[in-house]
């Protein structure tokens, strides 16, 4: 299963999906969770921290039953640098936990639809990822894997607080649910950042492809909640799927005015970077996304012709730096070697 989900570009949640995503892209809930009379993980007690690695591998056999998937644990001490970082590209777990080894572990599922970070922040942070936009669906799986565990060991709970967290701002619910969203025709007309502004101010957060802290790459944006208490889960999730479906209708309106313009000059933007793609013999990963996210949206506009299904996701996971030395099965490519090759396997792509 680890070679699987390593080597190939799609997890099978995605690729097996018939979701129409050009624009929502995926879907993510995650629910941080901590064991009763446990230490938090930041406290880097090996006692602790094996306590819970080892209560997570005892858990195995309960979520196959409920959940009717297999799971594996995959140990951290087993990953090479390069290996973990193609778990952090393809979104399985975050750059916080790959850069440590001791007693963390990950437990995935078969298609890769539940990942479950072990002693990260949090004792575990369950991860449920769907195609598009369903996060009530994402919402309902993670929740059967966090009753799972919960018919098992108790967890950090107040009557008053709700779920205890390491850190103060996921205290109440534990519930982070987001939405991977790309936003091209929004970022071309200048209409993008007015419109991330007041998102901010309804208390959501806009970032980068991996999240907090990172950059935005390819016009791809995660939009999330930040309140977890004083607001249900159900609710979360229904004014966050507003707020998306208000995005999504934003960057449609812009679509249009893209057409009821100077639309030569844009058919010749996407054709100069669809020209690229196809024959550059040397690419960059931030100019590779750019390059890609012009396509798409040439190809949701009928500028050019339409690819095979998930072939903008699957470029965006095999030009990531980490994903294409695996995929070349060279760990120390140079960043001259790595953007040829990358040109090369975009083109192969696409030529096909």
């Amino acid at each position: 299963m680890l070679d699987k989900i390593l080597d190939e570009p799609l997890n099978g949640w995605l690729s097996e999906s018939t979701e129409a995503n050009h624009i929502v892209l995926s879907s993510r809930i995650r629910l941080a969770r901590n064991f009763k009379d446990i230490q938090f993980t930041n406290r880097n007690e090996a006692k602790d921290l094996e306590k819970v690695n080892q209560m997570m591998r005892n858990v195995l056999a309960d979520l196959v039953k409920a959940d009717t998937h297999q799971y594996s644990n995959i140990s951290f001490e087993q990953l090479s640098d390069v290996d973990k970082e193609v778990l952090v590209e393809k979104h399985l777990i975050s750059p916080n936990l790959a850069d440590k080894s001791t007693n963390r572990s990950l437990i995935v599922s078969d298609d890769a639809s539940i990942a479950i970070m072990v002693n990260e922040e949090d004792h575990i942070r369950i991860q449920a990822m769907e195609a598009g936009l369903q996060l009530k669906k994402a919402y309902n799986h993670a929740v059967l894997v966090d009753d799972a565990i919960e018919s098992k060991y108790n967890y950090a709970f107040s009557e008053q607080f709700g779920y205890l967290t390491a850190c103060p701002t996921n205290v109440g619910t534990g519930l982070r649910a987001s939405v991977m969203i790309h936003l091209p025709a929004l970022t071309l007309t200048g209409r993008l950042n007015r419109i991330i502004r007041s998102i901010v101010q309804l208390g959501y957060t806009v970032r980068g492809l991996y999240g907090e802290g990172s950059d935005v790459l390819g016009n791809i944006y995660q939009i999330s909640n930040q309140r977890t208490m004083g607001i249900s889960e159900e609710e979360t999730i229904e004014q966050l799927t507003k707020v998306v479906e208000g995005l999504v209708a934003e960057e449609i309106k812009c679509r249009d005015q893209i057409k009821a313009g100077d639309f030569e000059a844009f058919e010749d933007k996407i054709w100069r970077s669809y020209g690229i793609l196809q024959y550059a013999r040397r690419l960059s990963g931030k100019e590779a996304l750019s390059l890609l996210s012009d396509m798409q949206l040439g190809m949701d506009m009928g500028v050019l012709p339409a690819a095979p299904k998930n072939t903008f996701n699957k470029l965006i996971v095999i030009s990531r730096p980490y994903f294409l030395s695996k995929y070349a099965g060279k760990a120390d490519m140079s960043p001259a070697e790595r953007d040829s090759y990358r040109a090369k396997v975009v083109r192969d792509i696409l030529c096909k």
